[in-house]
């Protein structure tokens, strides 16, 4: 097992935080375990390496040096440095700046875009495919070359979804 911070190093020092129902495992080198404090337990925030390597850190330069505090609910820096938590919904405003360079860190964005079901990934992948297939067969036509555009002509009414035939009277 490879360290979670260089991947590098074979993991000796391993930490596990249970809260609750939810377990969160960390795997570190010495030495990477050295940097981050780990093997002080003075010094040791599990938060910090679980929030961007850093979390606290980046929270306390947003607010300029100076003691962030939260008007609704009274949560610090350090109380999130502690827990690794917010306190309430207005934390998230009241920290906003240092976490959303905490969130471009740890995800892709700082939106929540969500997921897709895979019936519906599935059709709009087929809806992009049978519009490139069309601009193909309008360019092979346009060009001439009748075979292509055959082949494309069939291979979209392949992918094109059929209406279910009325029922007669």
């Amino acid at each position: 097992m490879l360290c979670c911070i260089c991947k590098e190093k074979p993991a000796t020092v391993h930490y596990t935080q249970i809260t609750g129902d939810k377990t969160q495992k960390l795997d570190l080198c010495e030495s990477c375990a050295k940097a981050k404090g780990a093997l002080d337990a003075g010094g040791f925030a599990f938060a910090d390496l679980l929030f961007g390597l850093g979390a606290s850190q980046e929270i306390e330069q947003a607010a300029g040096g100076s003691t962030l505090k939260c008007p609704q609910c009274g949560f610090t820096q350090a109380d999130f440095k502690k827990s690794g938590r917010l306190g309430c919904p207005a934390c998230y405003q009241t920290f906003a700046e240092a976490l959303e360079g905490l969130l471009k860190t740890m995800h892709r964005g700082t939106r929540h875009v969500g997921k897709v079901p895979a019936a519906l990934r599935q059709s709009r992948e087929t809806t992009e495919r049978i519009k490139l297939l069309q601009k193909k067969l309008a360019q092979a036509i346009e060009q001439e070359d009748f075979e292509l555009a055959a082949r494309l002509r069939d291979e979209i009414k392949q992918l094109t979804p059929r209406a279910p035939a009325a029922p007669r009277p």
